[in-house]
């Protein structure tokens, strides 16, 4: 049955009976969600909501300004806004082509099969057309901000295509695609550094350990989502990693991660601040902490961008960041006597 247009206006139409025009007020209503939902798919697919990780800049802003105060005194704040909007363009191209290239194996998967680009609401030369569109505008924006802060970015933005794209596709890599995923944590820690340091960059053993840190966190995300589906084969179809891992490999490899990321955290605090071991003890309860969340059936680990709700685990991760912060600024002399370490002059850094 057609319905004219004409009818939902005109109810003295002979066609107009009140079945006829209610099927055609519905229909109007459908087509507007439609419209109107269209838009909402595309700035989904970007993941704005996922934004959040690149708070982590600031810790590279705050270890810059540990090592040059006088830069950071004079640093423009509209420079920072401007430089987190172009790390969240860049971040969000990468997102897009996750969203494009998961799509297949996501109908696989017990929620993600409700994503738009799966659920077909969205259209893929569109969304490519966003994935090149987004991370230009990002890479532009960070070009701004200084050419170092502009390679880091470029550098975000190319781990997305090794991580996503055939033929390297890393993700479908085992160990490798926690490896290639995590290594953005480090990268958003040199764009916090960049914005106030063009000359040097951050600590290397502090960037590995904050890779590592990261590293235990994707695994611990990718040991919750085994879990959850609780069908080898099933999470074989979903993400090809797990035709390798099972629940004991995946363990083992979040305990290197974690065992890594402590070790090059202690020749970090050795060699710069030797304050910093006071928090050893609370960031070691972090990750225990971690690893218990990780363990709840249906974890919320497995969509980090929820984890706020874990408000035990966000308080806790207050207090480490604040207790690191405080440390990072604080001198404890007889610390030095204990340990019988000397006190560090800070530089040199590795020079650009």
């Amino acid at each position: 049955m057609i319905v004219s247009e004409s009818m939902v206006h005109d109810r003295t139409s002979p066609g107009a009976t009140p079945a006829n025009v209610a099927v055609a007020i519905a229909s109007g209503e459908a087509a507007r969600k439609a419209a109107s939902f269209r838009w909402a798919d595309y700035v989904s697919i970007a993941r704005p909501d996922h934004w959040f990780k690149n708070v982590f800049m600031l810790f590279g802003i705050v270890l810059a300004f540990f090592y040059q105060p006088d830069a950071v005194a004079n640093l423009n704040p509209l420079l920072l806004v401007w430089a987190f909007l172009a790390t969240c363009l860049v971040a969000s191209s990468n997102y897009v082509i996750n969203e494009i290239l998961d799509a297949p194996t996501d109908r696989s998967h017990p929620v993600k099969h409700r994503r738009p680009i799966p659920s077909g609401r969205v259209k893929l030369p569109w969304a490519y057309l966003e994935w090149l569109v987004v991370g230009a505008l990002g890479l532009a924006m960070a070009y701004a901000v200084n050419l170092p802060f502009f390679a880091a970015a470029a550098l975000l933005w190319i781990m997305g295509v090794v991580y996503n794209v055939r033929p390297l596709r890393s993700k479908e890599l085992p160990y490798l695609d926690v490896l290639s995923e995590s290594v953005n944590n480090p990268l958003r820690l040199a764009l916090g550094w960049f914005v106030v340091s063009a000359v040097m960059i951050p600590p290397l053993s502090l960037i590995v350990s904050y890779w590592m840190a990261g590293a235990f966190f994707m695994a611990s995300k990718r040991f919750a989502e085994y879990r959850s589906i609780g069908d080898p084969l099933r999470a074989a179809s979903y993400r090809s990693s797990f035709r390798y891992y099972d629940d004991e490999r995946l363990l083992i490899s979040m305990f290197f991660y974690a065992t890594a990321a402590a070790l090059f955290l202690g020749v970090f605090i050795i060699r710069y601040h030797l304050e910093l071991i006071l928090s050893i003890p609370l960031i070691a309860g972090f990750f225990s902490y971690y690893l218990r969340v990780s363990l709840k059936p249906d974890s919320p680990v497995q969509t980090p961008e929820k984890l706020y709700r874990e408000k035990g685990l966000m308080v806790y991760l207050t207090l480490c960041i604040g207790v690191f912060l405080l440390l990072m600024f604080v001198r404890v002399n007889v610390l030095y006597r204990w340990f019988n370490v000397t006190p560090s002059e800070l530089p040199p850094l590795w020079q650009l």
